[in-house]
């Protein structure tokens, strides 16, 4: 595929999965693989704790604001901002989908009330299909646990729409372009 085609088919997937982010309420900063660090520091509100990023060129421990990795319950039930990578992005859905397991994602995207996620532009599909095709040869490189997750928790089992009920109340993406 030719550098220009996917350049545009990464841009056009880019668009529609902002485009459906924002029609869940759920904000969304693009910005390049040098200036995600900034983009970060202004997104975050301490205290904070994060996952291991696999996918992005960022290590939270270089950032000006402290991060706690490994964080114990009381630091997740403390924090106000949990960060993590996401594996895919479905743009269809404005899904991101997260790798779960030992390493603490989990825990880091449900307990604070607001949740980063960082996912590479070229991490993108269309649609779901695509999407859990791409779990499925994850899972069979060995990943077994994953997590598609849309917007911010929200229930209506109990009257009225209540965001936060089980999980953040907000969710802000980074798309992270490499250049």
């Amino acid at each position: 595929m030719s550098r220009s085609v996917l350049g545009e088919r990464m841009s056009t997937e880019v668009r529609a999965f902002s485009r459906a982010l924002s029609e869940r309420g759920v904000r969304v900063r693009e910005t390049t693989a040098a200036e995600a660090p900034g983009v970060l520091e202004a997104e975050i509100e301490p205290p904070a704790v994060g996952a291991t990023l696999d996918t992005v060129p960022v290590d939270l421990a270089d950032l000006s604001v402290q991060v706690t990795h490994d964080p114990t319950p009381q630091e997740l039930d403390d924090a106000a901002t949990g960060i993590t990578d996401a594996v895919l992005g479905i743009a269809d859905y404005g899904s991101v989908v997260l790798r779960g397991g030992p390493e603490g994602a989990e825990p880091v995207s449900l307990y604070p009330d607001r949740h980063l996620v960082l996912v590479r532009a070229a991490d993108i599909v269309q649609d779901m299909q695509t999407g859990i095709g791409a779990i499925a040869d994850s899972i069979r490189d060995g990943h077994r646990s994953h997590v598609i997750a849309t917007g911010p928790s929200a229930t209506a089992d109990m009257g009225e729409l209540v965001e936060g009920a089980h999980g953040p109340r907000s969710v802000t993406i980074v798309v992270v372009s490499a250049e």
